[in-house]
């Protein structure tokens, strides 16, 4: 209480509504605050972890595609590339494919690769694929993949994971979950 204000009142002397008015504005006060530092972390781009070796045997995998053929990964190494582990029964996963294919399709004569994985069985993905085209390569990784997508840092085992590795084969970048815009644009910087 600052004696020399005549507008301060002691609590003790305060009014119920006045002290619901002090407390409502501390609330509203500490609710700006708090909207006011969420945007601010909201707008921060986390440091980016430093760049690991994916998992071994990673880049002498092949996988049979549900067209038929194989897609080597070790043909795929020296230049950026987008691995994507989904599934057709994971419905973040069928919602993010035409997003990854329009990445491959703006993005392809700038060196990035884009492979993938079904973590899935051969039928529903040929049926998958036949409704749906992909312009990038598609493997079939079966249960198999769920391993794989472990040892390249998705610790929950969950779907759809994807990792972005770099020009020099390292894991640069991993996302458990749906990719939204942003996502493709951050990490087309990576190279």
């Amino acid at each position: 209480m600052n004696a020399s204000d005549p507008n301060s009142i002691p609590l003790e002397q305060q009014t119920p509504d006045s002290r619901r008015r002090l407390l409502l504005g501390l609330t509203a006060a500490g609710a700006g605050l708090l909207g006011v530092g969420a945007a601010w972390w909201r707008t921060q781009t986390p440091d980016a972890p430093p760049p690991s070796p994916p998992a071994e045997g990673f880049w002498t995998s092949q996988f049979e595609m549900p067209q038929g053929g194989t897609v080597s990964m070790g043909a795929l190494r020296g230049r950026p590339l987008l691995v994507n582990f989904w599934a057709t029964w994971c419905a973040p996963c069928v919602e993010e494919l035409p997003l990854i294919n329009d990445f491959y399709r703006q993005n392809k004569a700038n060196g990035w690769q884009v492979v993938g994985l079904a973590v899935d069985k051969l039928a529903p993905v040929q049926a998958f694929l036949q409704k749906m085209p992909l312009d990038f390569p598609v493997g079939m990784a079966g249960l198999a993949g769920a391993e794989l997508s472990r040892g390249m840092g998705n610790l929950v085992g969950g779907l759809p994971f994807s990792v972005v590795l770099g020009s020099d084969g390292m894991v640069l970048q991993r996302k458990m979950g749906r990719l939204v815009p942003d996502d493709l644009a951050n990490w087309l910087r990576l190279k």
